[in-house]
Formats: structure tokens, C-alpha cells, sequence
């Protein structure tokens, strides 16, 4: 087939024409490679757009430096990819490779110039096609076909590309989540391949982990394959707890996944305790934002609940926001209310502006409180006020009761 679409005509700036004509100019051939193929063929513009090329990184070199191009950012050089930049646009171009060793963490690679061998080497059939900039499809293991039926396998042997590189367990299910129409129409080998294998995930850095994970939890199916992971032994090897309480993950993923929330909001329903967070940052070394939302949600998904009197009222979150201070309590309020369900609360207190407590310790001086202690006491007393009023009381209204 031979692709015409608007989304793949868009992916032809000055800078990709002038790539393309030096690639034949030198006699390289230069496809479009991996996920931007898949993404392109489900009619989405790809963010990224990945470069196969048949020529080496040498030759590349040699090719752009002649035309005067400059290469930025040589880290990925000793596994072939170039990145040149043309008309302020970085191109990143990757010599075909095949992987000569693996240890289940990194390959060694050896460059080629078939097609096929380094489709071979790749990890799922929709991520081993590419396009030629003429727009024909070259796909090697059906991935096309899989791609319209909604399904995920890997190229060739599932276990062999596991046993490559183990991260390509949760790779299958973040893709999974993305391609698949029903949450468990999953290959009975493939399932099996994995869970022989899950031991391996032991051996993968937690950050590559959790790069994974974060895409996995927010894609489709999150809660059914959050499960899967658990019911294949994979929890222990990727730093969730094994006793994970599933039945609260599911119930969370279900009152939230409209909601849009954030990875760790849908995790943390699998915490029954602070320590547990501890324990998975350890392994997976999350970013301090992150886990101080789990830390939060863990605290407060029990104690911080809408009012049973006043139950269309966010005055209960409000206040914690106001008692709180720190920049991002708001935000962490806001995944409390997805992680309950609660759509209403939640659209209103987005529309909710902090307002400004109207007395501050000058204000105390003034009155002649001058101790630090009797400063913060007196703050304190004024705001629990002031909240009781809505936020309503002005200055004068609340030093009224320090005069008295």
C-alpha cells in the first residue's frame, strides 16, 4: 500500500525535503521508522518522528558535514542514530541494526543495510514497519494487519525479544492499552511468555520502569491490566506492593479514568499504608512531586470527604487548600477528588480562586502582639475564623476579635 494522507503529507517541512534529497543525492535510502509508521497509519500526526537509513553513522557524518549541516547531541552514536538539525528542526536517523548480543538490559548491535533484519530485532509487529518517503508501507511481520485488528504480538518468538530486553513486558501492555478494543484478548502464549519471564523485570531500572508504567496506567484498560500484572507475579519485580488492595485500584480507575488522572492517583489505590509508597519510590525512584501525591492521597482518600451535611459544597477541600500553603496542595486536592469520583466537586473547585487571608503578623504588631508564639497562635485563631465565615470577613471584621 501506498500512504496519502493529510497527517503524513504534514510531516513534509523544509527540513525533511532537505533531508530526503541529500539522503538520495548520496544514494542512502531514509524511511520513516517505528511508532510514528503506527501512528500514522491510525491516522494520528506522531509527535516523534523517527529515521531508518542504510547508511553508517560514518557515512552520515561524512554526508552531512560535507553539506554543511551541524549534528547536535552525539549520545546515541555507538548505537548508530545521528541527529542532524535542518531549518531549526532535529532529525534524529538510525543506521540499520542487528542486534549480536543481549543481555536482557542492552544489546550489542552490528549495523546492516536489510530491512528486514532490523524489523527482526524489534519488539512488537506495529512498531517493526516503515514508510518510505514516497509513502509505500514495508512491513515485514503483518504488523498493518494487526494494527486493523487490534491486536499486539510480538515479532517472531515472544519469549526470545523478552528474553532481549525484559521491559518489553510492560512495552506489550502500554501498547496494549493503546491498540486493543477489549480489556483481556490477550494471545494465551503470549501471556505465558511473560509470566515465565517476569523475574527479568528484576533487573531493569526502576526509571525505565516507571517510564513504562506512567504511560500504562493512563492509557485503555488500565484497571484490567493493572490486575494482570498481579495475577502473572510481575508486582514483586516492578516495586508494587504484593498485597496490592486491587479491589480499590479498580474501583478508583473506574470513578476516575474520565477524569484524566494523574499515574500515581490510579497507584496509589494499591497502598494501604505511607511505608508502601517509601518502598515503591525506592524501587522505582519516582519524582518527588509524584510521591508526595501518593503521600497525600494515601493520608487524606478516607479523612477528606465532602461534607455529609453539605455534601455539594467543596468547603471541607477548600479549607485544606487554605490551611495548607504549599503551591501544589491544589493540584494534589484535585487528584483527591478524581481518586473519589467526585465530577461536581471537582469542576467547581477548578473554578475556585484561592483568596487572600487579609491579616498578616505587621497587622498583629500593631495591636501590640509582639511575640512570635502569640503572633502565630493569634494567625491561626483568625483564620480558623475566617474560614467558618466562607472567606468572607474583612480586615477590620476579624481584628475586631483580637481587640475584644
Amino acid at each position: 500500500m501506498q500512504l496519502k494522507t493529510s497527517e503524513f503529507q504534514c510531516l513534509f517541512t523544509d527540513g525533511l525535503k532537505g533531508l530526503a534529497e541529500l539522503f538520495q543525492k548520496n544514494d542512502y535510502e531514509l524511511r520513516v521508522a517505528g511508532g510514528a509508521v503506527r501512528d500514522l497509519l491510525s491516522g494520528k500526526r506522531p509527535d516523534d518522528v523517527d529515521f531508518a537509513t542504510t547508511a553508517t553513522p560514518e557515512e552520515m557524518k561524512r554526508m552531512f558535514q560535507a553539506a554543511g549541516i551541524r549534528m547536535i547531541n552525539n549520545k546515541g552514536e555507538q548505537h548508530g542514530t545521528i541527529t542532524a538539525r535542518i531549518h531549526n528542526e532535529n532529525f534524529e536517523v538510525t543506521t540499520l541494526r542487528v542486534d549480536v548480543q543481549t543481555d536482557g538490559r542492552h544489546a550489542e548491535v552490528e549495523f546492516t543495510t536489510d530491512w528486514q533484519q532490523d524489523a527482526e530485532r524489534r519488539d512488537l509487529t506495529i512498531n517493526s514497519m516503515f514508510l518510505g518517503l514516497d509513502g509505500t508501507l514495508y512491513d515485514y511481520f503483518k504488523g498493518y494487519e494487526d494494527l486493523q485488528n487490534h491486536k499486539v504480538r510480538f515479532v517472531g518468538s515472544a519469549e526470545q525479544r523478552i528474553q532481549e530486553d525484559y521491559l518489553r513486558i510492560l512495552r506489550y501492555f502500554r501498547f496494549y492499552g493503546r491498540v486493543a478494543l477489549e480489556p483481556d484478548d490477550h494471545e494465551p502464549g503470549t501471556l505465558a511468555a511473560i509470566k515465565a519471564n517476569g523475574n527479568g523485570l528484576a533487573g531493569i531500572a526502576g526509571e525505565r520502569i516507571w517510564v513504562e508504567l506512567k504511560k500504562l496506567v493512563v492509557g485503555n484498560h488500565a484497571g484490567p491490566l493493572l490486575e494482570l500484572l498481579y495475577k502473572l507475579g510481575l508486582a514483586q519485580y516492578i516495586g508494587f506492593p504484593t498485597d496490592g488492595d486491587l479491589e480499590e485500584m479498580r474501583r478508583v480507575w473506574e470513578n476516575s479514568k474520565r477524569l484524566s488522572p494523574k499515574p500515581m492517583t490510579v497507584l496509589a489505590a494499591l497502598f494501604h499504608c505511607s511505608e508502601e509508597v517509601d518502598k515503591t519510590d525506592l524501587r522505582l525512584k519516582v519524582s518527588k512531586e509524584e510521591k508526595t501525591l501518593a503521600l497525600f492521597l494515601v493520608k487524606y482518600r478516607h479523612e477528606l470527604k465532602k461534607d455529609s451535611k453539605q455534601p455539594h459544597s467543596i468547603k471541607p477541600f477548600t479549607d485544606i487548600i487554605i490551611d495548607n500553603r504549599e503551591s501544589d496542595t491544589k493540584m494534589k486536592v484535585y487528584e483527591l477528588l478524581k481518586y473519589q469520583g467526585e465530577e461536581k466537586l471537582l469542576k467547581e473547585l477548578c473554578q475556585w480562586s484561592i483568596p487572600q487571608f487579609p491579616i498578616n503578623g505587621h497587622d498583629l504588631r500593631q495591636l501590640g502582639i509582639t511575640s512570635g508564639r502569640d503572633i502565630g497562635a493569634a494567625l491561626q485563631r483568625l483564620r480558623d475564623i475566617w474560614k467558618k465565615s466562607h472567606y468572607q470577613m474583612d480586615k477590620d471584621e476579624l481584628l475586631s476579635y483580637i481587640e475584644s
